[in-house]
């Protein structure tokens, strides 16, 4: 019993955060659940949500219907991503040793290898945004600018939770400032060509390529938002770190994606960051600069939540290889993997940003779909919010090595896609005979959540929510001392203390 209840001082009122991927006791729950709104709007307001507002328009899309997928795609994909914030207070873990129950304490590597292409994936393309900035600003060379800017995030996510919470709500306020002044400016002294205001001059790849590309980028945040509402008390109620999440998500992401919507039907020729300058200096003489810089502020806080998920979900996966004690040493050095991995992928990476990170975020919505619909599915309509935490940890608990039951559903739902992809690499044949147009995520989430919710008839849901009680008796110091369980055969694991 005494190794789940180490490092209880491990939450707030500490420069450097002491747990990872291990439990949060109650006594260590702290904050307000409005604090998420703060964290989603600083999360998407800055250059690399930009950059998704330019896709469409890159594609020949004009000013109007790209505005219009935007708001669509945008509110589609922070719907589902919104809904995992509420498992965070519930069962006080990250998000992604959450997926354990569907996949299997081996099978979830599947989902984490993926959540890994993500975080590294993001942070190269955030640094090359973050290089592309400053070389506009000031000059210079990207390298030392990357570097920089990569030691920077790492401390954030160093001091983990609590820091990055602070920082996002000051960043939040000074975001809005900023966002308003330009709105305000384009609103009133921004001109655009004709073409962008027409409503005729509708297309459809372009419109449908904007709408999932919205959609991708606001699901990709799925894959941590329990990192970052894990600490909230336990009753602080489902619709309310919902709708908290959903507002602050879908208000800054929306917002900062129709700022490059604006920025490139302005300039279609210029990169990201000079378009959106020239946008705001043409609006506002001389607001360019301090956009940039306040965009700027965003995108290395956001880079801090990647590597502080990337360094979770390293360690998750060492622990399914070989159960381990969570550290802070183990934390610095999977934090220290993570930024090599990104930065090494950042300089290597080539100039054509708009149309590989487009690409990029095709790939991550194929990737996320149906391990969305899964987890979700499993905690709102099986499981019902009923799991075992110290289950989670345990190689031979009820959860099995290999979860066959997630891992059909998500196979079944990632083929059913194929026919449906656009990309470079490869188009589908449904997707071509409609031109181009991307829709596999409308059939990748219904797909996945009916064969998984097929597959879980056969789950003794009863008999599964009664082990996890039992399981979990003592789990909390005020709780009665744990009594011995069928559950599981072997020993509890000690994964859940922190030293």
């Amino acid at each position: 019993m005494e190794k789940w209840r180490e490092g209880r001082s491990g939450g707030a009122g500490r420069l450097i955060e002491k747990r990872s991927i291990d439990y949060v006791p109650l006594a260590e729950r702290h904050g307000k659940v409005w604090h998420l709104w703060p964290v989603w709007f600083a999360g998407d307001a800055h250059l690399a949500t930009v950059a998704t507002g330019v896709v469409g328009v890159a594609l020949g899309g004009n000013l109007v219907w790209m505005s219009v997928a935007v708001l669509i795609g945008s509110a589609l994909g922070t719907f589902f991503m919104a809904f995992h914030s509420t498992q965070g207070p519930q069962l006080g873990l990250p998000q992604m040793i959450q997926s354990r129950p569907q996949f299997g304490y081996v099978g979830a590597l599947l989902v984490w290898g993926v959540a890994l292409i993500a975080y590294i994936g993001y942070n190269a393309f955030n640094q090359i945004l973050a290089a592309q900035t400053i070389h506009a600003l000031y000059g210079g060379p990207a390298a030392p600018t990357m570097l920089v800017f990569s030691v920077l995030s790492v401390s954030f996510a160093i001091a983990g939770y609590d820091v990055i919470h602070v920082a996002q709500r000051l960043i939040a306020y000074t975001l809005i400032v900023a966002l308003l002044i330009f709105s305000v400016a384009v609103a009133m002294w921004g001109r655009f060509p004709a073409s962008e205001l027409q409503l005729d001059h509708f297309t459809a790849v372009a419109f449908l390529a904007q709408v999932f590309a919205a959609a991708s980028y606001q699901v990709s945040w799925s894959i941590y938002v329990s990192d970052y509402s894990r600490y909230l008390p336990r009753d602080v109620g489902v619709g309310a770190s919902f709708w908290w999440t959903y507002l602050g998500a879908f208000i800054g992401g929306t917002w900062t994606m129709l700022v490059g919507t604006v920025a490139a039907a302005m300039f279609p020729k210029f990169e990201v960051v000079a378009a959106l300058r020239a946008a705001a200096d043409a609006a506002m003489p001389g607001l360019g600069k301090p956009l940039l810089i306040c965009s700027l502020f965003g995108l290395v806080t956001i880079t801090s939540l990647n590597f502080y998920g990337a360094s979770l979900t390293l360690m998750s996966v060492a622990d399914s290889l070989k159960p381990i004690r969570p550290t802070i040493v183990k934390r610095l050095l999977t934090l220290l993997i993570s930024a090599v991995a990104a930065t090494s992928l950042a300089l290597a990476a080539s100039h054509d940003f708009v149309t590989k990170f487009g690409e990029f975020l095709a790939i991550l919505l194929y990737l996320f779909t149906p391990w969305t619909a899964i987890n979700l599915v499993d905690f709102y309509l099986v499981r019902k919010g009923h799991y075992s935490v110290r289950e989670i940890f345990n190689p031979r608990g009820m959860y099995g090595r290999w979860n066959w039951r997630g891992l059909v559903a998500y196979f079944t739902g990632f083929v059913a896609m194929i026919p449906f992809f656009s990309t470079d690499i490869y188009v589908g044949p449904v997707a071509r005979a409609l031109g181009g147009a991307d829709i596999a995520m409308l059939v990748g989430l219904p797909v996945s959540a009916a064969v998984y919710l097929w597959a879980c008839r056969s789950l003794d849901l009863l008999k599964d929510r009664e082990d996890a009680r039992r399981a979990d008796i003592g789990l909390e110091p005020a709780d009665e001392p744990p009594a011995s369980s069928p559950v599981s055969a072997g020993p509890r694991p000690v994964a859940l203390g922190a030293s």
